[in-house]
């Protein structure tokens, strides 16, 4: 017999409300963190300093991006074992993702001999900054242990539908980092140490204060037994799963270096009016990825349930949610982007060249509305393998619009098209493949999530 959703796992237009905002008041605020870092730096007077901080950050995000899927993959099978009413295999879900993420961060604090050097050689920063940025980096770095066993808490608790606590969590560590950079910068004179430091000690505040968070709602994820952490088919499912999300994203990443590296090629105008642009395309990121994140919930509960019903409800209205918010920001875009491009910088020559591709940058929000919501409910579903496919189609349709591009020499308008494209492609497979995956994942004899358990 299958087992009927709580109302609190109903998936109505109210629930993936509820869900979804909390995580994009999360999205909005990170940035802040960010800029309140580099004006604490600023005020220093050192534009080599500045430059550090900056690399740096875009180099720990590089790094820690790659294990995003730590995060992912926490939230679907928590939210499957969740939806099955298995406490059990929600703690034992978090505590291997724990220990997953402190290895892997050790690995990459003693490995920062090797990474620091190849990372400083790409940045190409002058003599002056890559100074900075080694003592920016040699401190940071010492948070990866933290920083990765903090996406395994805060999967966790997405995975629960208990976004609002996510939110929390999120805002804390900023708030943390931001008044641990003004105490250790300016306070007590540290420089980029006291920078560094600053995140260090905030994500390791952040991973206390997400274990006691866990531990109220009933978790109890040092209690799991070490023969549970090394059940070999739990095991394998969960690196299956993981590396399965990594392949995905890195083949993103190469997606979204291709464009960028192939903008900066076009002269530093086109490469500037790229960046205002794709900031535009960034908020209206904020929003979708809210959405995702409700469809993980409701879509992995569903699964761990065995609700067939309500796993097509959360999907559609997922998708809805997405398509609706694409295309307002997408009008936004459209009626307000040349404010906004004015906003942004005062260069005339970029003003302009932004401008020209204004149309075609503002179709991008809508275009990645239908992969966001699709990326929520296959993680919520497990189904990473087909994830990591169509993505590498997607990514082999977006070489060949390239391609033509460079043939019919459109420019940066052409890469522009070309980009659309290549949300469009992910879009329209995972909508193609969606049905078959619904029916076999509904007909199997036990959820995903109950047979890692048995």
């Amino acid at each position: 017999m299958t087992p009927a959703t709580t109302q609190l796992d109903r998936p109505t237009h109210r629930r993936v409300l509820t869900l979804a905002l909390p995580m994009t008041l999360a999205n909005v605020t990170t940035p802040m963190l960010g800029f309140v870092g580099a004006a604490v730096i600023g005020r220093l007077g050192d534009a080599a300093l500045l430059g550090a901080v900056a690399l740096g950050a875009v180099i720990f995000d590089a790094i820690f991006w790659s294990f995003g899927t730590l995060r992912m993959a926490t939230a679907g099978l928590t939210a499957q074992a969740a939806g099955a009413r298995d406490d059990r295999e929600v703690d034992r879900i978090l505590a291997r993702t724990l220990a997953a993420g402190a290895l892997i961060g050790l690995v990459l604090v003693a490995l920062q001999g090797l990474i620091g050097p190849i990372a400083f050689a790409i940045s190409g920063a002058s003599d002056a900054v890559r100074t900075g940025l080694a003592t920016y980096f040699h401190i940071r770095i010492l948070s990866a242990p933290f920083v990765l066993a903090n996406y395994g808490v805060l999967g966790s608790v997405l995975g629960r539908g208990r976004t609002d606590l996510g939110l929390l969590l999120q805002v804390a560590i900023n708030l943390m980092n931001i008044g641990l950079t003004l105490a250790l910068v300016l306070g007590f004179g540290l420089g980029l140490a006291g920078a560094a430091l600053a995140t260090v000690g905030a994500e390791a505040l952040g991973l206390g204060l997400g274990l006691v968070v866990l531990v109220r709602l009933g978790s109890h994820p040092f209690r799991v037994p070490l023969r549970d952490l090394r059940d070999a088919v739990a095991l394998r499912r969960t690196l299956s799963v993981n590396l399965d999300v990594i392949l995905r994203t890195l083949a993103l990443i190469t997606g979204i270096v291709l464009f960028s590296a192939l903008g900066a090629r076009q002269g530093d105008v086109v490469l500037a009016a790229n960046s205002v642009l794709w900031n535009l395309f960034l908020i209206g990121g904020f929003f979708l990825d809210g959405f995702a994140t409700a469809a993980e919930t409701l879509c992995g509960r569903a699964v761990g349930a065995r609700d067939a019903e309500a796993f097509r409800i959360a999907a559609a209205l997922s998708l809805r949610w997405c398509l609706g918010f694409g295309l307002g920001v997408s009008l936004l875009a459209f009626a307000g982007g040349q404010t906004f491009i004015d906003f942004v910088t005062t260069n005339g020559p970029v003003r302009e060249a932004a401008r020209t591709y204004l149309v075609l940058a503002a179709l991008a929000p809508l275009a990645a509305a239908a992969p966001f919501a699709y990326d929520g409910i296959y993680i919520g579903a497990t189904w990473t393998r087909a994830m990591r496919n169509l993505m590498l189609c997607a990514l082999a349709v977006y070489g060949a619009a390239l391609a033509l591009v460079q043939v019919f020499g459109l420019g940066n308008a052409g890469l522009w098209l070309a980009f659309v494209v290549f949300l469009g492609a992910r879009g329209i497979g995972q909508a193609i493949a969606y049905p078959a995956l619904a029916r076999a994942t509904f007909t199997r004899v036990a959820p995903p999530a109950l047979r890692t358990a048995a």
